[in-house]
C-alpha cells in the first residue's frame, strides 16, 4: 500500500517526528495527492514555528486559505488561539462567580496565561474544532510540532477529560450537598426567610435566601452544562484518535542517530496512546553514485535505516532520496510527491 492509498482511506492524518526531517512537505504532498484525485484536503500546520507559508510561498494564517484546487492550508496560530480560550473562560467565569471575586478571577487568569500547559490546552481545543468542523469527505492532514510536544498533546484529551470529570464528580458532590443543606433547614426555612430577607414595597416578592437559591441552581446548571459541553468535546477528539479506521499517523525522520532513536520513541508513545501509527517516511536520503562523500553518508545512513527495521519491524516504511533543488510551491511538492507513491514496506 503507498502513502497515498494511507491517506486515502482515512478521515484524519497525522504527520510528526523530529524537528528538521521534512514534516511539513510531506504532509503536504500527501495533501496535494489526495486534492489532485479529486478529494478535498485540509493540511494544518500545528506547530509554533510555522513553515506551512513558507513551503508554499504564500501567507498562510489561522483562517484556512486555498493552496490548490480542493487544497485548503490553515496555521493554528497559539498566541491567538490561547487569547480566544481563556477570554471565553473569562467571559464564563464572570457569569458565574460573585462580583467580589471578579478581580481575582481577573488576576488568575492573567497568571495563567503563560501557565505551562495553557498553550498546548488551546491548541488542543483548536484541533478539536478542526475535526468537529470537517467537511463531508474532507481530508485533514495535521502537520505537527517536533516530537515531545506532539506525543504531550496526544496525550491531552485523556488528561483533559479525566480532569473535566473529576470537576464534574466535585460539581455533583456540592450539589448534593447544597440539597442536604436545604432538606436539613426543613420547617426552619420560612423563619429563615422572614428574618434574612427583605421584601420589596409594596410587594410580597422576596429577594432574600429562596432567590439567593434560584441564583446558586441557576449557576451549577451552567458549571455542568460548560463541563460536559467540554468532556463530550475531549470525548469525541479521544475517540477520533484512536479509530483505527478513520484516523492514522506517519512518523518522518532522517537516517541519522538522533532522528531515528527519537522516531522509535515516539511510535512507542503514540501506541501506548492508542493510536494507529501506519507508516515511516525515511526522508532525504543519500545517494549512493553522487561522489565518494555521499557514498560514504549513504553506507552510515544504511546502519540507521537498518536499526528502523529491527526496531520497528512491522511498521512500513517508505525512503524519500535527497532532492537536488528545493521543495517549494506546488511545482516542488510534485516533484517529491512521485517518491510517496512508492509501496510503503
Amino acid at each position: 500500500m503507498t502513502l497515498s492509498d494511507l491517506a486515502g482511506r482515512r478521515d484524519v492524518l497525522f504527520v510528526g517526528g523530529k524537528g528538521g526531517v521534512g514534516k511539513t512537505a510531506i504532509a503536504s504532498a500527501l495533501a496535494l495527492a489526495q486534492a489532485r484525485v479529486g478529494r478535498p484536503t485540509l493540511v494544518v500546520s500545528t506547530d509554533p514555528a510555522h513553515n506551512l507559508g513558507h513551503l508554499w510561498q504564500r501567507a498562510v494564517g489561522d483562517s484556512p486559505v486555498e493552496l490548490a484546487p480542493l487544497l485548503r492550508g490553515l496555521e493554528i496560530d497559539p498566541s491567538r488561539t490561547t487569547d480566544e480560550h481563556l477570554r471565553a473562560v473569562r467571559a464564563t467565569l464572570r457569569r458565574l462567580m460573585a462580583d467580589h471575586l471578579q478581580g481575582e478571577v481577573d488576576k488568575h487568569l492573567d497568571l495563567a496565561r503563560d501557565a505551562p500547559g495553557t498553550h498546548e490546552a488551546a491548541v488542543l481545543e483548536r484541533i478539536a474544532e478542526v475535526v468537529e468542523q470537517r467537511r463531508p469527505d474532507e481530508l485533514v492532514i495535521f502537520d505537527t510540532a517536533p516530537s515531545g510536544h506532539t506525543t504531550r498533546l496526544i496525550a491531552l484529551p485523556e488528561l483533559m477529560q479525566a480532569w473535566t470529570e473529576g470537576l464534574l464528580r466535585r460539581q455533583d458532590r456540592s450539589a448534593r450537598f447544597g440539597a442536604a443543606l436545604r432538606g436539613l433547614e426543613g420547617a426552619d426555612y420560612d423563619a429563615a426567610e422572614v428574618i434574612g430577607s427583605r421584601r420589596l414595597p409594596d410587594s410580597g416578592t422576596s429577594i432574600g435566601p429562596r432567590r439567593t437559591q434560584d441564583r446558586r441552581a441557576r449557576r451549577d446548571a451552567e458549571i455542568r452544562s460548560v463541563l460536559d459541553r467540554r468532556q463530550q468535546r475531549f470525548r469525541h477528539l479521544r475517540e477520533v484518535l484512536t479509530d483505527r479506521t478513520s484516523t492514522a499517523f506517519v512518523i518522518v525522520t532522517a537516517a541519522e542517530r538522533l532522528p531515528v532513536l527519537e522516531s522509535v520513541e515516539l511510535h512507542e508513545q503514540l501506541t501506548r496512546s492508542g493510536m494507529d501509527v501506519a507508516a515511516l517516511v525515511i526522508n532525504k536520503r543519500s545517494p549512493a553514485d553522487a561522489g565518494d562523500l555521499l557514498a560514504s553518508r549513504r553506507l552510515l545512513e544504511e546502519e540507521y535505516v537498518a536499526e528502523l527495521a529491527r526496531s520497528l519491524p512491522h511498521l512500513p516504511a517508505v525512503q524519500v532520496p535527497l532532492m537536488a533543488g528545493e521543495v517549494l510551491g506546488e511545482e516542488g511538492l510534485g516533484r517529491l510527491l512521485g517518491h510517496l507513491r512508492d509501496t510503503a514496506g
